[in-house]
């Protein structure tokens, strides 16, 4: 079965995310764009992701959990989850990590944590778009041990991206996929990946209007989609790194 999916959307608990786009205003405009999977994935944090499961559930819309995790090295890192436990259970680690520097939200926006009825709980004190102490080399195996699956962030930006910072994907760092956001730079990004590689398409939305426009799409395992389910199915065959 063809998986539409959009896997890096950020929500208003990112201080560069649109204050508008709440957890279930995010799960609902995936499911309005036809996506069969979403990911949640604010900077370094995954604490509007219960909001955006139980809005996902009512909208029909199979979640995933996840974090955008900022190494020390500035590089961004995609971290997804299947349950919520898992992301949360993650969510914890990383706070641990946070380089502590108290947001400003003048200068660098709010920072919202939300329930599924758009209801602001609370606001995160520690700037969230800031650097953890992680080595990048260290995430993909840590992620590993909590049960999730990770893959380096938007390869193909000039800001925060692997290539960029490294001048390639370290082989080293252990990864099994890749992410872009723009179709047309998969050629020239081939040399700086494994052989063959599975890359994984997503908008990192900040505000609803881009939400599914990368038009990612994978061909997953019908057997396994109705043994997991659509998102877990998905993360398996990204965790495999196998290109179908």
């Amino acid at each position: 079965m063809r998986l539409r999916y959009d896997l890096h959307i950020h929500s208003c608990l990112s201080p560069c995310g649109d204050d508008a786009l709440t957890p279930a205003f995010a799960a609902g405009t995936a499911k309005l764009c036809g996506l069969d999977v979403a990911a949640l994935t604010d900077h370094n944090s995954a604490k509007n992701c219960p909001a955006f499961f139980r809005a996902a559930e009512f909208y029909g819309l199979s979640p995933l959990g996840g974090l955008e995790l900022s190494t020390i090295e500035g590089v961004h890192v995609l971290c997804l989850f299947d349950s919520l436990e898992k992301i949360m259970e993650f969510d914890l680690f990383a706070a641990d990590h946070l380089i502590k520097m108290e947001n400003d939200p003048e200068f660098f926006g709010n920072q919202l944590v939300c329930d599924e009825e758009d209801e602001v709980l609370s606001e995160e004190k520690y700037l969230l778009s800031g650097d953890t102490d992680i080595c990048f080399n260290d995430v993909c195996g840590i992620v590993k041990s909590y049960g999730g699956v990770a893959l380096p962030a938007h390869i193909d930006r000039k800001v925060n991206g692997a290539v960029e910072i490294f001048g390639t994907v370290p082989a080293e760092a252990g990864f099994t996929a890749y992410e872009l956001r723009d179709r047309a730079n998969t050629e020239d990004l081939m040399v700086h990946m494994r052989p063959n590689p599975l890359i994984i398409y997503n908008s990192d939305a900040h505000y609803a209007e881009h939400i599914g426009s990368a038009g990612g799409a994978a061909n997953v395992d019908d057997e396994l989609i109705r043994e997991l389910g659509a998102a877990s199915a998905l993360l398996r065959y990204i965790s495999e790194g196998v290109k179908r």
